[in-house]
């Protein structure tokens, strides 16, 4: 089952753009890309709290399993 990474759903429903996330996360747009497309091999805890955090979410909101 491939793991499914929705990021991009939830920055659209967010009306936020990956350098405004950028910016109030403290990542980098380039890792901020990696994830979204799925090419990131993890993700760390804290990491993913922050995004949740900023776009007012749950970590199921933008991971899912296809």
């Amino acid at each position: 089952m491939p793991i499914v990474i929705n990021l991009d759903i939830m920055l659209a429903r967010r009306k936020m753009s990956l350098t405004e996330l950028s910016e109030k996360v403290g990542l980098t747009i380039v890792n901020l890309s990696i994830l979204k497309t799925g090419k990131a091999k993890g993700v760390r805890f804290d990491t993913l709290e922050a995004i949740c955090r900023v776009l007012d979410c749950k970590p199921g909101d933008i991971i899912d399993i296809d």
